[in-house]
Order: structure tokens, then sequence, then C-alpha cells
């Protein structure tokens, strides 16, 4: 490969406008100038909206894919994500890749990938997914409980733990932890994430009744699309009223707005891999709870920057959310400790590096800084 043709990154994922935590990692990937300093073209391979639109993108993405191909005689492609439809895509465009001798990373965001591949995929699909893990020239999986899973059902052993990028408030450094005093509303209750069963939103609202009488001030502002009508019912059957906050789906800023002025933010998950939202609040220095599933116990050390509780347990969730509101010199340690641990763990310069490691490991040469103009256009770059 000549001077002049430098070896190409082909990086495939979610469309940036769409809504969730691959999004939200391409939108950090952007601000930290990854795009502007290595030869990347990214190709939106979803998007929000209908079937039609979405087999329209798919297909539309399998194109450019053929194209880049074309014209280059090796490169890297670096597919983001999760389970179901999304990894069935992202094997076309793999197999792709491996004809024309091409060196793939797969990058696995979701969470319920496990329960996919144990559960829903029959022995024959299994064999497929196992086919395209066992062959790509590194797994990266976003923490190191996802990692030693991976590790069970590959023989694939080029597996990297690459945790989610997260930008502070500040810039991060050791002197500039301290947050400002952000004004925390007494008893407001933070979730950000979809607001489906999955996510423990019924759990949440069912520890919330259970806190209104000695509580009186508790109150949830739930952030994120979803049946929302069927979590408004729900909370009305619980004679909830006004204590329930449905916004819908915010933007990234609004959300961060939430995680400052919140006395504690929740997330009640059944399973997650790395969840952005649990580690943008702990960024904002905002008391957290969540569940023990998946990576999330990789983040938090229970009682020391967060706790822990079992997932599908309203009382113990309930219990924690009284015990954080109820003692704020105990909520203010939980969130010095959570942004401490993100600086010096999850902080996007730390995440980057590991990623830029990987692909100078795969012969990719940085180039001139290139101008990217946002994350909206992340498709058009070539």
């Amino acid at each position: 490969m000549s001077a002049e043709r430098p070896i190409p990154i082909v990086m495939m994922g979610t469309d940036a406008r769409t809504r969730g935590g691959i999004a939200a990692v391409l939108e950090t990937y952007r601000v930290e100038g990854l795009f502007a300093r290595w030869p990347i073209h990214y190709i939106a391979t979803h998007c929000d909206g209908s079937r039609l639109a979405k087999a329209v993108v798919a297909t539309l993405a399998l194109f450019r894919l053929l194209a880049v191909l074309a014209r280059h005689s090796g490169g890297v492609l670096h597919v983001h994500s999760a389970s179901r439809a999304s990894f069935w895509r992202k094997c076309v465009y793999m197999a792709c890749a491996h004809l024309l001798r091409w060196r793939v990373i797969f990058h696995l965001h979701g969470g319920g990938f496990a329960r996919f591949f144990t559960e829903e995929c029959g022995p024959v699909r299994r064999a497929v997914a196992r086919f395209f893990l066992d062959r790509a020239d590194r797994i990266v999986v976003v923490s190191e409980t996802w990692a030693r899973w991976m590790a069970t059902v590959t023989s694939n052993r080029r597996i990297s733990c690459i945790h989610n990028p997260v930008s502070l408030v500040n810039s991060g450094t050791q002197s500039e932890l301290n947050l400002p005093e952000f004004t925390r509303e007494p008893g407001l209750v933070a979730f950000v994430g979809r607001c489906e069963a999955g996510k423990g939103i019924f759990d949440l609202l069912e520890a919330a009744n259970l806190l209104r009488g000695s509580i009186p001030q508790v109150r949830l502002e739930c952030a994120g699309d979803g049946d929302l009508a069927k979590v408004a019912r729900y909370a009305i059957a619980l004679n909830l009223g006004t204590r329930v906050s449905l916004p819908g789906w915010v933007d990234r800023a609004m959300a961060r707005e939430l995680m400052q002025r919140a006395s504690v933010f929740v997330l009640p998950s059944y399973a997650e891999a790395q969840p952005v939202s649990l580690l943008e609040a702990m960024a904002a220095g905002c008391p957290v709870i969540a569940t023990s599933v998946g990576g999330i116990p990789d983040v938090i050390t229970d009682e020391v920057d967060g706790l822990l509780v079992p997932p599908g347990n309203p009382e113990a969730l309930a219990a924690a959310i009284s015990r954080v509101l109820r003692e704020p010199a105990f909520a203010r340690s939980l969130g010095n400790a959570a942004r401490e641990t993100i600086a010096n763990r999850y902080a996007a310069g730390r995440s980057l590096e590991r990623l830029e490691q990987l692909y100078a490991g795969l012969g990719v040469r940085r180039e001139a800084v290139r101008k990217v103009a946002s994350a909206q256009t992340l498709q058009e770059i070539s």
C-alpha cells in the first residue's frame, strides 16, 4: 500500500441522529476528534423510524460499503453492533470484508447479546454467529465482565476491553475533579433510558409508591422514549399522579441538565453492557443506584461510588433511594467518588487512546487533522 493510498477504516453503526447508547458513543468520538485524526469512512446502517426506512438505510449502507471496498485493496472494517437484527446486518457487512481480505473489528455494545446468543439462537444461528466472532481480527467489548463471557463462546482470543468514552463537564484533570455546586432538587429521582420493562421502569414506579408515605417530596423524572402511555397508566394506577414526569426522549444536553439537578440517578435494568447514561450521571457527580447486571458491577463499587441492588426488586430499590435521599453526606460522598471513578477510568481520552492503539496495531496510520462538521454528517466522511 503506497503512502498516497493510506489504509482506510470503514466504521459502520447507527445513524448519529438515532436515540441510544451507540449514537452517544459516536457523538463522543466526534467531540474528542477521533474522526479528524484517522482515515475513517463512516456509514450509517440503521435509523429511527419505520421498517421501510430502516431497510432502505441498511441496503444503502451495503452499497456504500461495496463502493469503498472496490476503491481500496485493503483496510479495516469497524462495526458497532448490538444483538438481533443489528448483529445479523453486521454479519452481511463483515462477510463482504472477509471476502476481500479486509481486517474486521467487531465492537459489541448491546447488553442483551448473551441472552440473544444462548437462548434466542438455535444451533444453526449460533454456529453462524460463532463463525464471525471466531474470524474477527479484534473483538471489542465495553466491560471486563463481557470480555470474560465472550471468551466462553468463541475460540478467538483477540478480545479487547475498551470502555464507553465519557466527556467530563470540566477538563477531567486530577486537579479539577470537583464539579460546580449544582442545585439538586430535594426528592428528585432521575431516570434516562427507554421507558420499558427491560429497563426496570415499572420497578422504579413501584419503588416510588413505597416511598411516598415516608418521603413526601419524592418524585420521578423519566426521560426517554418507549411506551409512555403504558408507563403513565401504571403510574396513575399506583396513584402517583403528579409525582411522575415523562418528558419523552431528550437530547444529551437536556439529559445532563437533569443529572445535574437530580438528587439521585436510578437505572434498574435487567440487562446492560455498559450504559452511557449511567456513566454520564456519574460524570455529573450525581449519586447513582443501579442493578447488579451485565457490566454495571465493573463500573460501580457498591457503597463507594454508587449503590447496587438486585434486578426486579422494588423493595431493595426503594430502600436504596431512601438512604440516598435521607443521608445528604452519604449522597455527596457517592457523587464525588463517582466523578472520580469516571475521571480515572472512563474519561474519553483513556478509551480513545486504547481504540487508537488498536487501529495502529492493525496497520492504520493517523492522518493530518481533518475538519468534521457534526455527528449528523458522519456518514458523509470519505
